[in-house]
Formats: C-alpha cells, structure tokens, sequence
C-alpha cells in the first residue's frame, strides 16, 4: 500500500513535536516535511508531491487561508490543526473539512487519517472553493451554498432551499424546497452552530425552521410551514421564537 505523503505546517514548537509522533504512529502516513510559516509552506507545497497536509490555521506570517488563496488546483487533501476559533472553525464546517482541536487528542487524530482515503479529490476541490470564498467574504447569507456530509457524498445545498432540519440521534435530515430529503452525518447541533441565526430558528432540540418559509404559528405551540408541515415549538423556546418572529410585539 503506498503511503500518505504527509506535511506538517504548524509554528508551535511542541504542537509541530506531537504532531510528528502521531504521524510516526500511523503505518499509512510518510511525513515528508515541516513547516512553520506561511513563505516556507508555500516553497514545499511547490517542490513536493504531497497527499496530505496537516495545516494549523493560525501561522507567525499569516494564516492557512493566506496558502489556500494562492493555490488554483489543490492536489492533496487537508486537516485543519486549530486552537478553537469561532470564524475559522464555522469556515471549515460549511466545506464540510475535517480539523482537530488542540490539543490533539490521539483517537480523533486516527479517526481523521482513516477518512482521508475516502474523500473523492473532486469533491474535495468543491470543498476547498467553499473554504475560500468564506475566507474572502467572512460572511454568509440566504444565496450562499454549504457542503453537506450525506451518506454516499458530498452535497451542495443553497440555503434558502432548506425549509427545516430534523434531528435524529447523530444524524441530520435536511428538508429542501424541493421536498428532497438529504441526511447528513453530522448531529443537529452541528448545523445550529453555523447557520445563520438571522434566517434559522430552533424550535426544539429537534428543529431547526428557515423563518422565510414559516406560513404561521399555531397558539397551540406548532409551526406551519409553506409546504404544511407541521414543526413542534418546545415550551421552554416558545417566548424566543416569537421574539424572532414578531421582534415588535
């Protein structure tokens, strides 16, 4: 079996050493080189055929979006290494990108490493484009689209075709305009984290409504959606739903 050619990008001292000793563990993975900075990323990514790159967001010279913005045709595929940060980490989610948080726990590392002969390269091209354009714009609204994680692929959904996202259990199932039903294999609490609060409401613990296509609620605690269905509002989220939806009242 060939082996992963693997970079490391990564400024701290001992975050680049643990990192080292977690790829020296993985039979799959060849470490081809270190790198500290966003220059010397730059010079190995150009010089060295790589499959993977374990990338820190956060670099002295600049962050990972700084390399990706100067690279058309990415070739390998990426983990993100990042202490938490709310921006860069919703980034990575709608391109649906894996990334570790430090400090790097050694079964997410495995786990991680186990997925990255899975992703087709097509995909993940769409999935670094995603990545790139948040970047740019550091804002999301109605037109724009998110990479979902679904069963058997990678799915490209806007969001104003989203009506309402139910939860069940570790998965998601996203109900679109369409009446297409896709179900990802993220958790809801996934999908509340990164999108926007302005447009999505949670209703319950597992609900979340696009305001855009509530046709009423029912005093009886129910929501109608445009399509009719019926999405249950908590009792404890009822007074927070008609704030947002009736901020005047």
């Amino acid at each position: 079996m060939n082996q992963i050619r693997t970079l490391i990008i990564e400024d701290e001292p001992a975050i680049r050493k643990e990192l080292q000793w977690l790829v020296s563990q993985e039979e799959s993975l060849k470490l081809e080189a270190v790198a500290g900075s966003v220059k010397e990323s730059l010079q190995i990514i150009k010089n060295t055929e790589l499959d993977l790159i374990l990338m820190d967001i956060q670099l002295t010279d600049g962050t990972a979006f700084d390399i990706l913005n100067q690279l058309e045709q990415p070739s390998f595929h990426i983990i993100f290494i990042t202490a938490y940060n709310h921006f860069a980490i919703k980034a990575i989610k709608y391109g649906a990108l894996d990334y570790l948080l430090k400090p790097i726990d050694s079964d997410e590392f495995a786990a991680a490493i186990q997925k990255v002969s899975k992703v087709k390269q097509i995909d993940y091209l769409r999935q670094i484009n995603f990545l790139k354009e948040y970047s740019v714009s550091k804002s999301i609204d109605m037109n724009s689209s998110i990479c979902i994680t679904s069963l058997d692929c990678m799915q490209i959904v806007r969001l104003n075709e989203i009506v309402h996202l139910s939860g069940e259990g570790s998965y998601t199932q996203i109900h679109l305009e369409s009446k297409k039903i896709v179900t990802a294999s993220k958790p809801l609490k996934y999908y509340e984290d990164i999108l926007p609060g302005d447009f999505f409401i949670k209703t319950h613990q597992s609900y979340i409504v696009n305001k855009n296509f509530i046709d009423k609620y029912m005093k009886t605690g129910i929501i109608i959606m445009k399509n009719s269905s019926e999405i249950p509002v908590a009792t404890r989220r009822k007074e927070f739903v008609m704030d947002h939806l009736n901020p005047l009242r």
